[in-house]
């Protein structure tokens, strides 16, 4: 649940706290629903629990930014795998915790993902996220990312990306919009594309994650396409796996 993490796009993962409750067609066949029952953690819904991670488990990233430290190295978090760090059942002090912990390894970026962007102003326990902050959303399809895009575009972050995770179906990344009269960046900086898994995976077509690589190539997104449906192999023409480069960095609200 931690060290040595089996998704292919971050070096480790960390929760905070385990549980959730499902928000759209894409969390239909939750693998962390599936963990919590199988290990019997929490149980996952509105009403459900929010279990916070032990105080020995908190102090695994301070590990992590020593060694990095030592070896010169910068690993990627994702924070949270089977909770969503803007859940607002969550008590906040969880977040203000999580923000402190952040603050205190520089020598890690957290990558914050969540399915609930519209409480990022409500509950977002800084004002201006910290340096080692990359903020994501995650969308199966279109109306998804058109819905969610601009709310995470308005909001000034390192790195801003997508988890077009599980792909329910295709995705054009062009979405221009206004907010308080302001034009916003028009495509993140990162892509996450990936099939879903399990014995209900519903099929991605692998046109979708073609067009999505044809797409970042063309305006200088960065690619990674993490899985097939079922983890089928990838074919070699979509085994990009690309990390956001030093030059987007810089991008913000325009």
């Amino acid at each position: 649940m931690g060290e040595n993490s089996k998704i292919e796009w971050t070096d480790h993962t960390f929760n905070a706290w385990i549980g959730c409750t499902k928000v759209g067609p894409p969390c239909d066949y939750c693998y962390a629903e599936g963990m919590a029952k199988r290990y019997g953690w929490v149980t996952w819904g509105p009403h459900g629990e929010r279990k916070r991670t032990s105080e020995g488990y908190w102090r695994q990233p301070l590990r992590w930014a020593k060694e990095a430290r030592v070896n010169g190295t910068r690993p990627r978090v994702f924070c949270c795998s089977l909770a969503d760090w803007l859940d607002n059942h969550a008590p906040q002090q969880w977040r203000i915790d999580l923000a402190d912990l952040i603050e205190r390894t520089p020598e890690l970026d957290w990558l914050l993902l969540t399915k609930r962007i519209q409480n990022y102003q409500r509950l977002a326990p800084w004002t201006v996220a910290p340096h080692n902050v990359w903020l994501g959303i995650t969308c199966g399809d279109q109306g998804e990312y058109e819905r969610d895009w601009p709310k995470l575009a308005a909001i000034g972050a390192r790195v801003r990306f997508v988890s077009y995770e599980p792909a329910l179906g295709p995705l054009r990344i062009q979405c221009m919009a206004l907010v308080l009269d302001r034009p916003l960046a028009m495509f993140p900086d990162w892509i996450i594309c990936g099939g879903e898994s399990g014995s209900k995976a519903r099929y991605m077509e692998p046109g979708w994650a073609a067009s999505v690589r044809d797409q970042c190539k063309l305006v200088g997104v960065s690619f990674f396409m993490k899985q097939m449906t079922k983890k089928a192999p990838i074919p070699p023409d979509l085994l990009v796996r690309e990390f956001p480069t030093a030059t987007q960095f810089s991008r913000g609200p325009l």
